[in-house]
């Protein structure tokens, strides 16, 4: 089987343990993450060659970054090396009515001052099918947004397909140029794309016709009227894809989703997550569970979107950024076994 190739950010994660406030933990638990890197080992789980490609510094703690996610069976041999510093985030998981908090300490990471030339693209797609960026990347910085057009064009010239999750930050563009100016010449590049209503809003300017999402309902015609708009836009794109999310606490939420090939629109059965362990990396969860389904289940959109909904739903337990979950788990919960009985 060819390769997937993913390319962004990892970061070093430093999460309060026990739901506890930054203002009341004297530890911080340490683990990587980052959307890219966490589809890469989702897709490794299942046993899909993956190569993840971004730049780190060279130092020990960029090393270790390395060392986890290889042994988890990414290939990280494709990585560049520069830079003074790896991004960091810090994580308060919430509970309950309180939601969780997320700082940010990623300015001037390796990855933000990468520059086009930086990466052999032509070697890094050598025996590849399969191509994934997200929005987060060019909302690092002007030459990042570059460097993931120039990713682009190498793999659209090799016939490789090319996804994204529009993963829309507004805290992350900072540089001087709005998502909706830097977006959509990377989007026309791009064969499946995933996104929720204000993904599409703030990265494309591309809005439900005729409903109004401030109501706090929206309904299968939002995300059809959505997802015609992105592909009449974008006509390389084959596949729209939206997650849904209800937030009835931060440790209950309803989870599904839907998927729109242009001609129908497909939708998945909804899972009530009522005892969340952490929901960081839930929708990357959801991303490589779609690209395996896309890859396994060639002839069925529907189980394909089934699969990428019950991985992320399994993910919403594990503590991390990563889903460490397998293909039997997945396709047993598909199954409707959600018992959560011991196996013997």
């Amino acid at each position: 089987m060819k390769k997937v190739v993913t390319f962004g950010e990892v970061m070093l994660r430093l999460a309060t343990p026990n739901y506890e406030r930054f203002g009341q933990s004297n530890s911080l638990i340490s683990t990587f993450g980052g959307g890219e890197a966490n589809v890469a080992v989702s897709l490794a789980n299942y046993g899909i060659p993956v190569s993840f490609v971004t730049r780190l510094p060279k130092n020990d703690i960029a090393k270790v970054c390395t060392q986890e996610l290889r042994g988890l069976g990414v290939d990280v041999n494709q990585i560049v090396y520069g830079g003074e510093r790896i991004g960091i985030y810090f994580l308060e998981t919430g509970a309950v009515s309180r939601a969780s908090k997320v700082i940010y300490d990623r300015s001037n990471s390796a990855i933000s001052e990468i520059k086009t030339g930086m990466i052999d693209w032509e070697k890094v797609f050598e025996n590849a099918s399969w191509f994934h960026w997200t929005g987060i990347t060019p909302a690092i910085s002007q030459s990042a947004a570059e460097v993931c057009l120039e990713a682009i064009k190498v793999a659209n010239n090799k016939g490789i397909t090319v996804s994204t999750d529009l993963n829309f930050r507004k805290n992350l563009w900072k540089y001087g140029k709005k998502a909706s100016e830097v977006m959509p010449s990377l989007v026309e590049g791009c064969d499946v794309i995933l996104g929720n209503e204000e993904d599409a809003a703030m990265a494309l300017n591309i809005h439900p016709e005729g409903i109004d999402v401030t109501t706090g309902h929206l309904d299968a015609e939002a995300y059809l009227s959505v997802s015609q708009q992105i592909m009449k836009r974008f006509p390389r794109c084959q596949k729209v894809i939206t997650t849904l999310r209800g937030s009835v606490s931060a440790n209950h939420n309803s989870w599904s989703g839907v998927l729109y090939d242009g001609k129908e629109l497909f939708q998945s059965p909804v899972y009530q997550i009522t005892h969340i362990v952490d929901r960081v990396g839930g929708g990357d969860s959801f991303m490589g569970g779609l690209i395996y389904g896309l890859l396994t289940y060639t002839d069925s959109p529907q189980k394909a979107l089934n699969f990428a909904v019950a991985a992320s739903c399994l993910k919403h337990t594990i503590h991390g950024d990563y889903n460490r979950v397998t293909i039997d788990e997945v396709e047993k919960l598909m199954a409707g076994d959600a018992s959560g009985r011991v196996s013997r």
